[in-house]
């Protein structure tokens, strides 16, 4: 499938932050976690990797391959590019750029309250992940004085630390995350409902079976460099440290991503969490700055390394919208490919019916009106 070298460049990246810390501080050995991350992604993907593919959904239905396959490769230039230059930046920021310059290239409308939520998850991820670090980092450092917990023994509980927040995060960032690129290919799927044996697998999880396998490949090849960029450029971290960044990762891309948890937040009749594709790249650098913060203050945080992060947020979407502008008009104007299906005007049947209604409506009238005016 043509998204899978796109999904491959793209979820390098992202996939580096679930590590990034534990390998940058040598707690864990690259190999191990690439095969741990990889594994629990394609899991992650797979069975749960439709809850936040449909708010991206809303915000623009791609309904032709080629136009999929453009919004797809634009996400993955614009994260490529920046992977090449070592930063982590927002797959998430990435592919809804991509899917704004589609609708700009087609005339579609933009689902303004879809693009809003996902926005504003972008302001509140970094400052959630933080606190959420903050809280996990003085219950550790509480738990570890309380304990006096021998210096060989912290070490092995912050390996295996480590290596299950890593996996929870894996699995957590293949539900969350596999929506960015893989999300744009399913009104056109090509796949039929497939069974073996007791198992079912939908056209949705089969594309995301194929995303998460593409991103496995990825995590061996281009992810080993931003690993370090995330785990030294930003603040120096503790093991400990470390190990808290991951919890505080994982738990902010599962709250978007859970499909049982807002269900239950639902029928307690709680405010629900919206199912949207966060950037874990914004979850892990709030985490680190968090930790920065409390151990150390402001001016122990590498704000120039920050502000070269943060003007990478800014630029992906932008850069991903244009390429995606421009690739759309080449493909269907120079190598004549359908970039988009336009939608037959068509009147759902309740507005049809009310609109014979109320003609009904009106025609009597005129004619009670008539007999009056005779009578």
């Amino acid at each position: 499938m043509k998204g899978l070298g796109n999904t491959y460049y793209v979820h390098a990246n992202d996939a580096s932050n679930v590590f990034g810390t534990a390998v940058a501080s040598r707690m864990i050995r690259f190999k191990t976690a690439a095969i741990c991350c990889s594994i629990f992604v394609i899991l992650g993907a797979v069975i749960s990797g439709a809850g936040a593919s449909h708010t991206l959904g809303k915000l623009g239905a791609v309904n032709a391959v080629a136009g999929a396959f453009i919004v797809a490769f634009s996400a993955a230039l614009s994260v490529y590019l920046m992977t090449k230059a070592r930063f982590p930046v927002s797959t998430s920021q990435a592919i809804v750029g991509a899917i704004v310059g589609w609708n700009l290239f087609t005339g579609s409308s933009i689902d303004n309250a879809s693009l809003t939520k996902i926005v504003m998850t972008w302001l509140i991820c970094p400052i959630l992940s933080a606190v959420i670090a903050v809280i996990l980092y003085q219950l550790s450092a509480l738990f570890i004085k309380k304990c006096k917990i021998h210096l060989f023994r912290l070490d092995l509980y912050t390996r295996w630390s480590l290596l299950i927040a890593g996996i929870f995060g894996s699995y957590a960032l293949g539900a969350n995350n596999i929506a960015n690129v893989m999300g744009v290919f399913l009104p056109v799927s090509p796949f039929e409902n497939f069974s073996m044996g007791p198992f079912s697998f939908s056209p949705a999880q089969q594309l995301f079976l194929i995303g998460g396998i593409a991103i496995a490949v990825g995590v061996f090849t281009y992810s080993k460099r931003v690993m370090m960029t995330v785990g030294t450029g930003i603040v120096e971290l503790t093991p400990v440290a470390a190990s808290v960044v991951v919890w505080a990762h994982a738990i902010v891309l599962f709250l978007f991503s859970s499909q049982t948890l807002e269900s239950f937040l639902i029928n307690m009749g709680l405010p629900s969490i919206p199912l949207v594709p966060v950037s874990s790249s914004q979850a892990v650098v709030g985490a680190v700055i968090g930790i920065g913060l409390l151990k150390k203050g402001f001016w122990s945080i590498k704000w120039k390394m920050v502000g070269g992060i943060a003007s990478g947020w800014v630029t992906t979407p932008v850069i991903a919208a244009v390429v995606s502008f421009v690739s759309l008009f080449f493909l269907q104007n120079v190598f004549q490919q359908e970039v988009f299906k336009p939608a037959e005007t068509a009147f759902p049947p309740l507005v049809i019916e009310k609109t014979i209604a109320h003609t009904e409506n009106s025609e009597l009238n005129e004619i009670n009106l008539l007999i009056k005016e005779r009578s």
